[in-house]
């Protein structure tokens, strides 16, 4: 795990963000994490000489698709004689690549780069040779923000490219890209990453970066950021800076608590057991403390449908990895008839929490609805 070159541009008295230090230089396990389907895949096709002209990589944010479309370029470009070294980080074309200094590595955000204009001008500049590197790339970041006349204008270009150029779509909403634009792209799907394999991963980027930080603390850490590395290294720089004031300089699971604004179990514990007590009162209470506390609605509805959801399968029978004993026990409490109901009633929260004009509202109205509506008889 080798940190990035200073071509990650910081101004005087900056410090990099640790998920951009700390981007994987190869496909292994320990750098990039939790993917082993894909770089598995695509380092069989470099060695075999059988790279694709177009990939779509799709999945959760913070899961390593651009990181991963960047070892791809850096892997066809490499120099070392054994394709299954590559990329080496060592040759020439690795060391452009990792500083910055290629210019036949093209990043395009589609957010901003959205429209038909700029697909034809992408498309009259892939007529030209690479100028440095010997295969050109074209990392396309939020693919599904082009327009779709954008899209038919880029429509040739993606299917019929020049033999040194390659396309790399990435992406969180597939579904919106046309189905001519995904049916000429190999197309690899990126998994939330599981806890474990994160949780070994911030402990040892925390090793590198000499923080001193706990199992619990890791444990919160890899909970709140749902799958997302990216999200994860970014909890661990605000703890990291915050531990910084304390007179311990540690990261303990009472520093991590107080910041992301969490009580001692978690508000979404807390609001079970409140649903599990069919207690009003103390659910609502629960939602005021949180959002009193700074908490961000979205992210505490999205918290409370993952514990509901979990406690939905341990009273099924089922035994999901992230079930914790608190969750175990707390799930005996509930009926399955009433957990069935209670996620009926909490499932679309997100949507309703980002479009409320009084974010906690959808949230107090689920919690009252689920306990004043009885359960039906059957």
């Amino acid at each position: 795990m080798l940190p990035a070159s200073d071509a990650d541009a910081h101004g005087p008295g900056q410090t990099q963000s640790l998920y951009r230090k700390y981007r994987p230089t190869n496909f292994e396990s320990d750098e990039l994490v939790g993917q082993s389907h894909v770089s598995d895949t695509l380092r069989n096709a470099i060695a075999r000489g059988r790279v694709a002209h177009a990939y779509l990589f799709c999945g959760p944010r913070g899961t390593g698709k651009t990181s991963t479309a960047r070892l791809l370029a850096k892997a066809v470009n490499c120099l070392d004689p054994d394709p299954q070294r590559r990329p080496c980080n060592e040759c020439e074309a690795c060391r452009a690549i990792n500083e910055g200094r290629a210019t036949d590595i093209i990043e395009i955000d589609a957010a901003s780069n959205r429209g038909i204009d700029e697909m034809r001008e992408l498309r009259d500049a892939v007529r030209y040779a690479p100028s440095q590197l010997r295969h050109k790339f074209y990392i396309i970041d939020e693919a599904h923000q082009i327009t779709r006349d954008a899209f038919n204008a880029f429509l040739k270009t993606l299917e019929e490219p020049p033999a040194n150029t390659t396309f790399v779509l990435a992406t969180t909403d597939p579904d919106k890209l046309p189905e001519t634009i995904a049916s000429r792209c190999q197309r690899f799907d990126f998994r939330r990453i599981p806890r474990e394999p994160m949780a070994e991963h911030i402990r040892a980027i925390a090793e590198k970066e000499g923080l001193d930080i706990d199992d619990d603390a890791v444990d919160i850490v890899v909970r709140r950021s749902t799958g997302s590395l990216r999200d994860a290294l970014s909890l661990v720089d605000l703890l990291a800076t915050a531990a910084a004031s304390t007179e311990s300089g540690r990261i303990d699971a009472d520093l991590t608590r107080k910041m992301l604004g969490i009580s001692t179990d978690g508000w979404e514990l807390d609001l079970a057991r409140a649903l599990a007590d069919r207690d009003v009162k103390a659910g609502l209470q629960v939602v005021a403390n949180a959002a009193d506390a700074g908490q961000d609605m979205r992210s505490f509805a999205r918290h409370i449908g993952e514990v509901l959801r979990l406690l939905l399968l341990l009273r099924a029978g089922a035994n999901p990895v992230e079930a914790t004993d608190n969750l175990r026990e707390l799930a005996e409490r509930f009926e399955l008839a009433d957990l069935l109901r209670i996620n009926e009633r909490f499932s679309e929260l997100d949507f309703k929490v980002r479009t409320a004009g009084f974010a906690q509202l959808p949230i107090e109205l689920a919690v009252v609805g689920a306990l004043v509506e009885q359960p039906a008889i059957i």
